[in-house]
């Protein structure tokens, strides 16, 4: 039976948001997000591919394909995106769905994700991160410059160039390096008839930079809020080839703890790269299994001894220091082991595992490059073993009780 296919329309204050739908009426919701400066007809060939069963709802972003542009004077972010995402599931009155988003669609698709947790199911993230980070000290120039070019482009002429559709198509093919026939689906939403020819439907305002900005301690809170389970798909040559190392050493910088491992789900059969990140000081309740309270005078059973017996503890604490001290000599491994000390965490580097799998018969995936460190915390996702990282120093948290 062939897939129904129709065009979809949700109007918003400024215009309408324009997509295509397929599958079953009553099928599960699944949300698909197009890159920037793309559209809808990125997932046209995708979406064929995948379970029948489900609703798939591919958008044209805001100023994107067919949806109308932003009114004057109001700029693009990703926080107007994922307004416009929550806009379009309240009318098409969707309460849980997944997500599919590539590039910035994948971006838009994580904030959305941790705004509304409750609502989002599955994430699936192709060629992108849940969240993009500026540094602290970057953010206030960015901004700067992403108002000053949409002011600036206020003040110009919106004379918008006319092409035949051979020199659209032969321009879309020297922008980016697509095959013909993906140029050709992109422009089924991308062109709109004028006068004389054609011209790009997209709004130029698209290409700015996006006013809003997210700090490294802000999208770890929103990694906190995520409940989706998430799949991240890295192109072998994409946009973040070779940047995900440095992403998890900005992780591991800020002293916060990352774990990262691969997987197979039997039920999608597609390897999955899970990223957990919890904030530090970790809390009392996640603490090992050796930390009984949260007060480490109650499990420090001799202190009374210190009304009682001075000598007796000066002797024990000097033994307990000798003791010490011999171990961390004698043990490399402890001299790089993390240390809670007045409740701080502190992590020193870290080496990259060759394998951080939970089940050493998988294969390694030789197009992503990750950091894993073992965990002792109890909160949910965390890695069940120990990893070959350790043989290098690195230990589980060592906690003084």
């Amino acid at each position: 039976m062939a897939t129904t296919v129709s065009e979809l329309f949700v109007p918003v204050p400024w215009g309408e948001i324009r997509g295509r739908v397929w599958g079953p009426k009553h099928g599960y919701p699944v949300l698909c997000l197009h890159g920037w400066a793309d559209n809808c007809g990125s997932f046209d060939t995708l979406i064929p591919l995948l379970p029948k069963d489900y609703r798939y709802v591919a958008l044209d972003l805001a100023g994107h394909g067919l949806s109308s542009h932003h009114p004057p004077g109001v700029f693009y972010s990703l926080l107007s995106y994922v307004a416009d995402v929550r806009r379009v599931i309240s009318s098409l009155r969707m309460t849980k769905l997944s997500i599919i988003g590539h590039s910035m669609g994948g971006h838009i698709a994580g904030l959305f994700s941790a705004i509304f947790p409750e609502m989002v199911d599955a994430l699936v993230l192709l060629d992108a991160k849940q969240f993009v980070v500026t540094e602290m000290n970057e953010i206030a120039s960015k901004m700067r410059q992403a108002m000053d070019e949409n002011i600036q482009f206020e003040k110009q002429s919106k004379k918008r160039k006319v092409y035949t559709y051979e020199k659209a198509l032969e321009r879309l093919l020297a922008a980016i390096p697509i095959t013909k026939q993906s140029a050709q689906i992109l422009l089924e939403r991308g062109l709109t008839s004028v006068e004389g020819g054609f011209s790009f439907s997209r709004d130029l305002r698209v290409n700015f930079k996006i006013v809003h900005r997210l700090s490294l301690e802000q999208s770890l809170e929103l990694h906190s809020k995520t409940k989706a389970s998430v799949l991240v798909i890295l192109a072998e040559q994409g946009f973040f080839e070779n940047k995900l190392a440095s992403v998890v050493q900005d992780f591991k910088e800020r002293n916060h703890t990352l774990t990262s491992h691969l997987f197979q789900q039997n039920y999608r059969k597609t390897q999955q790269m899970v990223m957990v990140v919890t904030s530090h000081p970790p809390p009392c309740s996640r603490r090992s299994s050796a930390s009984s309270s949260c007060n480490t005078n109650s499990s420090m059973s001799w202190l009374f001894l210190d009304w009682f017996v001075p000598l007796y503890l000066l002797v024990s604490v000097l033994v307990l220091a000798g003791f010490g001290a011999c171990l961390y000599f004698l043990e490399p491994g402890l001299q790089d082991a993390h240390k809670w000390n007045n409740k701080t965490v502190r992590h020193h580097p870290l080496v990259a595992s060759v394998n951080c799998r939970e089940d050493d018969k998988e294969e390694e995936d030789p197009y992503v490059t990750m950091y894993c460190l073992g965990s002792v915390y109890e909160g949910g996702g965390v890695s069940k073993r120990i990893v070959e990282g350790m043989k290098a120093g690195l230990l589980s948290v060592l906690y003084q009780t």
